[in-house]
Order: structure tokens, then sequence, then C-alpha cells
């Protein structure tokens, strides 16, 4: 199985761009995540110089959130890390244009509850996941992206996939849904994919879902 990669260019704020598939390089000593993380650290260095073209593929400013719940006051709880410029690269914007938030398993909701909780604040105010959408809308710059990180869980034996009811919220706040990459939890083993998950995911779970989001303005 060749190894399939988005296109160097920046993605467009107009139609999506087809489900692309990141697979780690054969050398890759380290494929999955480490335990209570998403995204194995290979495919955030990938985002940073594949993502959004820059020449040279010199990295990216990203803002990294992991998200294990979303009960009230979230954001005071949400540990964040900062992969600054290439210290050569002084003529990059210095605003931070990705925002990559980690959603653990756990802090989705589970089948049939209502992503919007009940109460009568209104947008960046709001809690749950209408309101964080918000404040990311606002926190980043109009060719800002918002990228989703997330993987399937088992409720009650079965695996539960929730990214379009996560992109509709998105939306709703001013988001473009961009871009589907799925990133393997495998490595490649002579002609075949060998999988090697993570020990905290999901039976059967083998790869995890990264979306791409683009900002929308309005006038």
């Amino acid at each position: 199985m060749t190894q399939s990669t988005a296109p160097r260019k920046t993605p467009g704020h107009g139609s999506p761009l087809p489900t692309t598939i990141w697979f780690p390089d054969a050398d890759e000593p380290n494929t999955a995540p480490i335990p209570g993380c998403v995204l194995p650290a290979w495919a955030i260095d990938k985002v940073r110089t594949d993502f959004v073209g820059l020449p040279e593929h010199l990295p990216v400013r990203l803002l990294k959130i992991a998200i294990r719940d979303m009960e009230p006051g979230v954001d005071a709880r949400i540990p964040a890390t900062a992969f600054t410029m290439h210290p050569a690269d002084e003529d990059a914007p210095k605003r931070m244009r990705i925002l990559l938030a980690e959603l653990h398993p756990g802090a989705l909701p589970a089948p049939g509850e209502p992503m919007t909780p009940a109460g009568d604040m209104p947008g960046a105010m709001e809690d749950g996941w209408p309101g964080f959408f918000h404040r990311a809308h606002r926190l980043l710059p109009d060719n800002g992206y918002l990228l989703l990180a997330t993987r399937q869980r088992r409720d009650s034996g079965r695996l539960t996939d929730l990214l379009g009811a996560l992109i509709a919220a998105a939306r709703t706040a001013g988001f473009r849904y961009l871009q589907h990459i799925v990133v393997a939890y495998a490595h490649p083993d002579g002609d075949q994919i060998t999988p090697a998950p993570p020990s905290d995911a999901s039976q059967g779970v083998t790869h995890c879902d990264l979306i791409a989001l683009g900002v929308i303005r309005h006038a």
C-alpha cells in the first residue's frame, strides 16, 4: 500500500478536498501517540510542514490543546502546548494560524446526547461544544485553521462516530469544512501495513480522524 499525503498547497476555503490517509514513514520509531493523546507526534510534524504550504517545508506555528471533558469551566482545565516557527524563518507570520484540538473520546457526548447543553447563553458564552467552537473562531485569524483530532470509542460494544455532529456544530460557529484526514495507527511492514494502536484505544480502533476546518468571516 502506498502512502497517501495531503497536498502541499494550502487548502482553499472553496470545495472540500478528498479524504486522505496518512501513514508514518517506514523508519518512524514511534508510530502511536503517547497515552492520553490522540494524534501521533509524526502526524503533528506533518501538519506543521505539509498541511499549510510554506517554502522548503518550514514548520508553521501551531497551538495544540487537549480536551478531556466538556463540563462548565473547561477552558481553565485545558492543557496547551505551543509549537513555534523555525528560528531561521524571520519573515513568516507571527500570529498562530493553526489551532489543533485533540478531543479525547471520553469528552464526546454519548450517542443520543445533544451537542448543545440546555441553557440560554448563546455564542462564545455558551457551554459545551457550541461555545468551544465560537471561542475558537474568535481566537483564529481570517486565514486560520481549526483541526480536530479524535477517534472512535465503544459504547455498549459498538463503535461510535460523532464526526458529523462535530462538523455541524463547527459550521454553526463560522467554520467551513475543508478535509477529513485518516491518520493510521500502523507502520509499514514490507508490502503490508501492521496495526499499532495505542494502549488506551478501544478494541478494533486502528486510526484517528483529523478534521480540517477553515475560518469564515462575514462582512
